[in-house]
């Protein structure tokens, strides 16, 4: 498991023997002709967020008469009139603004965003979450890259608005700053495929359609569609100087559901996508990283074994080389410490965040590997799953918030933590103490992931005040049908 491991080590290693991040960045210049554009922000009960991210979209700067507005609502709750007034409010400015609903969920995202095409007037096509909050400029940047006919998309870089909220908030933030600081800068400049992230990107309409489509068999719509259309040859630019805010899941239980569904997703695109990509005519080094981003959560099946054998490892009493073991995990831990580190040195964090946000992220990364476990072998299956919509929370009060549901057994992370304190106590009892550090990173992130699951759970059962489904769920709206149940 170790040698497993310090393999996706070296790879951390090569993404950053290639890391330029100070590098001046190209500004496209003022397009000859603006091009159309429609923004879609596809929604699904965020009552707490809907009304900010319309306004913010409403306030973006581009020519008059080449915008569209396009709102994707699904939501069954009061969300609805919270939409139809916001753009009521744009079309009184003489936006084009419009609410397209549909008559089931069928596809979730996927098939929200492919509905809104067909009727979308935009030669380029950008996608907003309901938790982002582009800046006026996000379009004026971006457009002018499509000048080039062979470019597919640009994505922008996440920012995150509530970092600083709490020690989980600051962990996540890191976590994802690694993914878009460092692997997408990389990628992007060493030419090889990289991935649109669902939201503050921009498409080129032909490119979508060109490449099949938005499609709904796996979890992770985006990330399918990305390497259909990079091995379509459509070319895909990154821009880390332009920045679209948006805010991190606040409670553990939305953060797994999102995990989840991204472990699950990515391993649903490696099934579907692998022999497509194998036998396409691209550039053996373009290969070997498609494959190590796709099956790059084939490491918390790792982590999680490696957890439940160091234990065992540390309590072994047989003749074997002292330094062996903590040397192999040196290879696997350090590149992802620098990895992190980097990122956030990279974003101009003081370094005394930087430690305390670096060693929280590894912990709450090796803490997920019991639930992200389940995920990557669900992803594995024929089964598609059901797109679990991740919670904001914007500026709403708690009363008014969405609740996150979990799943799994509460609090199971502190078995596992247990477990390996128990390795830690045989460690010290046969004087093994280089092996001591590496388990008391496993003990805390374990158990820092099983107290906030088991925390959460029980404010869930509390007994709550009356209106608790009014203020959880949300009235009806009648606009919109029922969603189904099942998974289309």
């Amino acid at each position: 498991m170790l040698a497993l491991l310090a393999l996706y080590g070296l790879h951390r290693l090569s993404l950053l023997a290639r890391f330029r991040w100070g590098r001046e960045r190209k500004r496209w210049r003022v397009p000859v002709r603006w091009p159309s554009v429609t923004v879609q922000l596809p929604v699904y009960q965020e009552r707490t967020v809907a009304a900010r991210l319309i306004r913010a979209v409403g306030q973006l700067r581009y020519p008059p008469g080449q915008l569209e507005i396009q709102v994707l609502d699904d939501s069954t709750d009061e969300t609805c009139a919270i939409v139809d007034a916001e753009i009521a409010q744009l079309r009184s400015r003489g936006l084009d603004a419009k609410v397209l609903r549909r008559t089931d969920r069928t596809g979730f995202k996927a098939g929200a965003l492919a509905a809104g095409l067909e009727c979308a007037s935009g030669e380029l096509v950008c996608v907003f979450d309901a938790d982002f909050l582009p800046p006026q400029d996000f379009l004026v940047e971006l457009v002018g890259a499509f000048e080039d006919e062979q470019v597919g998309m640009v994505q922008a870089r996440w920012e995150h608005q509530n970092r600083i909220q709490s020690l989980l908030t600051r962990a996540e933030s890191t976590l994802l700053d690694g993914h878009f600081v460092i692997e997408h800068t990389t990628r992007f400049d060493s030419g090889l495929f990289f991935n649109f992230n669902g939201t503050a990107g921009i498409w080129r309409r032909e490119a979508i359609l060109a490449s099949g489509g938005w499609q709904h068999d796996t979890l992770t719509e985006d990330l399918d569609l990305s390497y259909r259309a990079q091995l379509a040859g459509w070319r895909f630019v990154y821009a880390p100087n332009v920045v679209a805010p948006a805010e991190v899941p606040t409670d553990i239980a939305a953060f797994r559901s999102q995990q989840r569904r991204w472990a699950a997703g990515s391993m649903q695109v490696a099934r579907k996508l692998t022999r497509r990509l194998l036998a396409a005519r691209q550039p053996l080094a373009v290969k070997l990283e498609a494959l190590a981003h796709l099956s790059g959560n084939v490491g918390y099946p790792l982590v999680l074994c490696l957890a439940l054998l160091m234990p065992l490892q540390a309590s072994f009493t047989g003749a074997r080389p002292v330094l062996f073991a903590p040397a192999l995990f040196s290879v696997g831990l350090l590149p992802v410490l620098l990895f992190y580190g980097l990122s956030q040195s990279a974003i101009g964090r003081p370094w005394r965040a930087r430690i305390v946000d670096v060693l929280a992220a590894v912990a709450l990364g090796v803490g997920m590997s019991l639930g992200q476990t389940r995920a990557v072998f669900s992803g594995l299956r024929r089964e598609i799953g059901v797109f679990v919509r991740t919670p904001k929370c914007g500026d709403a009060p708690p009363v008014r918030r969405y609740r996150s549901h979990g799943a799994g057994v509460p609090g199971l992370e502190l078995a596992v933590a247990g477990w390996i304190a128990a390795g830690g106590a045989w460690a010290i009892e046969l004087g093994r103490w280089g092996t001591l550090p590496f388990l008391a990173l496993f003990v805390a992130g374990f158990g820092w992931v099983g107290i906030l699951s088991l925390q959460q759970w029980a404010a869930r059962e509390r007994p709550h005040r009356s209106g608790r489904d009014a203020r959880t769920q949300g009235a009806p709206c009648e606009l919109s049908a029922p969603h189904p149940t099942s998974t289309p």
